[in-house]
């Protein structure tokens, strides 16, 4: 005898992705604060009848009701958190970029609420438009933490502590060592100490932000291409034609 499904109530959650089901649902990739990420069938919900139409869209902070019964879930019903604006047209592809790190690098059914509102950090700063960039590297560290991916910003791979003033490069699975001198791919200690402290807000220690980043991501990824990633490219090349 299986057991009785489990029932929540105005659960906050926010929309990952949706894909059709049958004529008018949707099957939801939702991601809820006290139980992680979840996969949620949604009947009636797609159309210009639908009253959930307008509140089941990516990026608006949500009150999801529902019942858990295995690996998927019944929605019962959705309501805005809290009057939210949309994201403005630069932040929209960076905003699907989160989404897809959390689709492809957590579990479901795996409770993170850590994770959960540093999500909604990073959709804050974006909804501001201010260090957009900085808000994505902030967001993949305290991700990567949370994959069991955790870099040790404080040490390098030997176990001597980094110093402000050397000079590192990072080794996937290995971590950081020190290098005698700057140059290419290398890492500045003050910027490794002020991603350790969430503080990017100059040059360097942003464009350092990005390499390490990049690199622990990559070994996540196991060489997957990310979709947000190929469509920003695609995008940027078309901008160029268009200006040529």
């Amino acid at each position: 005898m299986s057991a009785p499904a489990r029932r929540v109530a105005l659960a906050p959650a926010y929309l990952l992705h949706h894909r059709p089901y049958r004529e008018t649902g949707r099957i939801l990739e939702v991601l809820v604060r006290d139980l992680g990420r979840l996969t949620l069938f949604a009947r009636a919900v797609s159309g210009p009848k639908s009253a959930l139409a307008a509140v089941l869209q990516p990026f608006q902070p949500l009150l999801l009701s529902f019942s858990l019964g295995g690996e998927a879930g019944q929605l019962t019903g959705a309501e805005l958190a809290e009057p939210t604006a949309a994201l403005s047209a630069p932040c929209v592809m960076p905003g699907f970029y989160l989404n897809e790190l959390l689709l492809r690098l957590t579990l479901r059914h795996d409770a993170a609420p850590e994770l959960f509102d540093a999500y909604r950090a990073a959709l804050e700063r974006l909804r501001a438009g201010c260090q957009i960039e900085a808000a994505l590297r902030l967001f993949e560290l305290e991700l990567l933490r949370r994959a069991g991916y955790g870099l040790d910003l404080g040490a390098e791979a030997a176990g001597h502590a980094l110093e402000p003033e050397g000079f590192y490069r990072f080794r996937p699975s290995q971590g950081l060592y020190r290098v005698g001198a700057d140059g290419p791919g290398v890492l500045s200690g003050h910027s490794l100490a002020a991603l350790g402290r969430g503080e990017l807000s100059e040059p360097r220690a942003l464009a350092d932000a990005r390499v390490l980043l990049a690199a622990a991501l990559a070994e996540c990824l196991e060489g997957r291409e990310l979709a947000t990633r190929r469509v920003a490219r695609s995008v940027r090349r078309g901008s160029r034609r268009s200006v040529e």
